[in-house]
């Protein structure tokens, strides 16, 4: 079986080339049935006056049926059946019958709907006298209004929305995902590769078996770590090095995974999320296979000295890479219940996960990214460590119980994050570090736990300080519809363009 024949399923929404997608509603379908009835009745060269004595009916009757402001009864629709020598099948199929009548059905459809109405704008008169490249023009305009109207909508709640379902989903299956399994093993084995670590001639190796060609270039668009040209099967990688990674294997298996998992273009922010997640995921069940990886944790669980750092050396992957990998196999191989955070030096929960009853915080909507966490917990405490190459350990007691947790920082171009991973008490006796001495109490949510400043502080400045905020920009901007988030999909097709084979 190839791996794209294993993909997960993904949804491709190409935009059609017409406006015309099957009715929805009733005011719709009378638009459309209308629409046919006058395409059948005037192919007959029958007048309205014709078809109206036909069915028995005045002609008044007859031009409101066809411009979709009457719904048509069953036995009326059999009436004009008969009198057009057609079927009822025939005219509640839900294509319009020309590209004309299809504009004309999108016009009158907007203009009966609530944006149009709320503009204000007076109704365009669809008739034989309106030129259809001017109703072409008008149908075009519409439709961006209609795309910008969705883009201002979206907001950053909508974003909140789609990572908190995200996480649901990925907790209730423990963060294993078998099918992307399979499709990693299944690569692996088409490369010859059964043991160890993942050397980077594998991942030059998977390329190949699926097509690919790479080509490493100095003008790779900034807002790009990898660009596939599924057009000539080549893969660009930045000739300066790999975009805030350490890992030159990352990139290249993640822009390969995207392709396997036959990823289109997301039209929503939920769909953007979890393409990532299932790229993300396949490049690391890549690097750390899962026959391997398991066995080394299971190997290291009897021994009691589970240790993200080994895990990390084991297999020349980044910390991040390492306990994310924990996290996907656990659950599933080694029944620990575990939690994951990658926090900001600002405090702030930039990525998160949690089967193991740890509470983050969370806002009214159950949204954990962009809360602060508690200044007592691990991924806030490490920060303060000064030994950048030794581990930290700390437990940590909360109203949910005790947790014990291994953290490192690393330092990106967006600052400083902490990579925290945790578990409950009763699971640290697998893990190295559990002997560690440091301790602290946190009683977060409640005020009274770090939220306030000690009362002499607060005294002295309540009153007399107005900070500026400084939010990241991802906090407001809502999701560009019908692009790639953060990239610029002109600099890319251009880009493209100069190093596509035969040019200049």
């Amino acid at each position: 079986m190839s791996p794209s024949s294993m993909a997960l399923t993904t949804t491709n929404r190409a935009a059609p080339a017409l406006p015309t997608p099957p009715p929805t509603g009733e005011e719709a379908d009378a638009l459309t049935i209308g629409r046919r009835i006058r395409h059948l009745r005037t192919r007959r060269g029958m007048t309205l006056a014709d078809l109206a004595a036909a069915i028995d009916r005045a002609p008044s009757q007859v031009s409101m049926l066809e411009n979709g402001k009457r719904e048509p009864t069953i036995a009326r629709l059999q009436a004009v059946a008969r009198a057009l020598g057609t079927s009822v099948d025939e005219l509640l199929s839900p294509e319009a019958p020309s590209r004309r009548d299809a504009l004309e059905i999108e016009l009158e459809r907007v203009q009966r709907g609530p944006l149009f109405s709320a503009l204000g704008v007076k109704e365009v008169r669809v008739g034989k006298s309106l030129p259809t490249d001017a109703l072409e023009a008008i149908v075009a305009l519409q439709a961006e209004l209609e795309r910008l109207h969705s883009e201002r909508a979206l907001t950053p709640e909508e974003a909140r929305r789609a990572n908190t379902e995200l996480r649901a989903d990925m907790r209730a299956q423990d963060n294993y995902f078998p099918d992307l399994e399979m499709i990693a093993r299944s690569l692996l084995d088409d490369v010859g590769h059964t043991r160890g670590p993942v050397p980077q001639r594998a991942a030059v190796d998977i390329a190949a078996h699926l097509g690919f060609s790479l080509h490493y270039e100095s003008d790779l668009p900034q807002s790009t770590r990898a660009v596939i040209d599924r057009r000539h099967h080549r893969v660009y990688l930045p000739s300066d090095g790999i975009r805030g990674r350490s890992d030159a294997r990352s990139a290249l298996l993640q822009a390969l995974a995207s392709h396997v998992l036959e990823h289109a273009e997301p039209h929503d922010y939920g769909e953007f999320l979890r393409q990532r997640v299932e790229a993300n995921y396949l490049c690391a069940a890549l690097l750390l296979p899962e026959r391997e990886a398991v066995r080394h944790l299971r190997e290291a669980k009897e021994a009691r000295a589970i240790s993200i750092e080994d895990l990390r050396d084991a297999f020349a992957v980044s910390y991040e890479t390492a306990a994310h990998r924990f996290t996907n196999l656990a659950t599933r191989h080694l029944g620990i219940g575990v939690h994951f955070m990658k926090v900001h030096e600002s405090g702030a929960i930039h990525k998160a996960y949690e089967n193991d009853g740890v509470r983050f915080p969370a806002d009214a909507l159950g949204t954990v990214e962009g809360q602060h966490v508690c200044r007592q917990w691990t991924a806030r405490v490490v920060f303060g460590h000064a030994d950048r190459l030794s581990p930290y350990y700390q437990y940590t007691d909360t109203p949910t119980g005790t947790y014990w947790c291994t953290s490192r920082v690393s330092s990106t171009p967006e600052g400083r994050f902490s990579v925290s991973v945790g578990v409950p008490y009763a699971q640290v006796k697998w893990f190295l570090g559990r002997e560690t001495t440091a301790r602290s109490t946190s009683r977060c949510p409640a005020d009274s736990c770090c939220r306030h400043a000690r009362p002499p502080l607060a005294e002295r400045w309540d009153g007399h300080a107005f900070p500026s905020a400084r939010p990241h920009a991802s906090m407001l901007a809502a999701m560009p519809s019908g692009a790639f988030p953060g990239v610029d999909t002109t600099e890319v097709y251009e880009f493209l363009e100069r190093h596509a084979p035969g040019a200049g």
